[in-house]
């Protein structure tokens, strides 16, 4: 039986990744084409969208980072990471809890790393994820009795695009990065498990990064 899915930052990396494993896993993906920053269209989108179908998994993996002194991010770019990393994250869930209800589906929000400790340069980014997975984490107590599973996967740094407008990147040596295709596997496997995965961190074996 085929599954509707929604996933956000389906174009590239993590997410492109989850997009095509539950492809091949008799999942139909959704994509949505407002931007998340444009709440307004969003919810127009999802409106429409949901007088046509019904949603067994919401998958918000969209996200974008940031690691410079506080003081110097412009307030745009404050206000563009928070709305992509959580405000629209919690617009969608709010947006899809009835048809996830009836469902009885489950969403998961792919957090980072970085969500469940404290680094220089990632005050805002860390709030952004800490705020995603803090969210998931009681929303899941909120829901739990109406059969909708609420999952926080926190990955660690992963070889992905994330990183082409960063000063630092993953190192070459494959024993210190994760591969999108390894959090794609993760998720598969939660769908499928027999229970509930409320949060899950996953790692490489070393961390080492280098400064481009």
């Amino acid at each position: 039986m085929t599954k509707n899915a929604i996933v956000t930052g389906y174009s590239s990396g993590i997410g492109k990744a989850i997009c095509e494993i539950l492809e091949h896993n008799n999942y139909v993906i959704i994509k949505l084409k407002s931007r998340l920053e444009n709440i307004n269209e969003v919810e127009d989108e999802i409106k429409e969208l949901l007088k046509t179908n019904e949603i067994n998994v919401l998958i918000n993996c969209a996200g974008i980072g940031k690691f410079v002194p506080h003081e110097e991010i412009s307030i745009s770019k404050i206000k563009e990471l928070i709305d992509i990393n959580l405000t629209a994250p919690i617009i969608l869930s709010n947006l899809l809890l009835r048809t996830l209800k009836k469902t009885q589906g489950h969403i998961i929000n792919i957090t980072s790393i970085e969500a469940t400790k404290h680094s220089k340069f990632s005050a805002l980014y860390t709030a952004t994820k800490s705020g995603l997975r803090d969210f998931g984490l009681c929303l899941f107590e909120e829901v739990r009795k109406s059969g909708v599973r609420v999952t926080s996967i926190n990955p660690d740094i992963t070889l992905t695009n994330f990183f082409d407008e960063l000063q630092f990147e993953p190192s070459s040596k494959d024993d210190t990065y994760l591969d999108a295709q390894d959090i794609a596997k993760n998720v598969l496997d939660i769908l499928n498990f027999n229970g509930v995965v409320t949060d899950i961190t996953v790692r490489p074996q070393r961390l080492e990064i280098k400064k481009k």
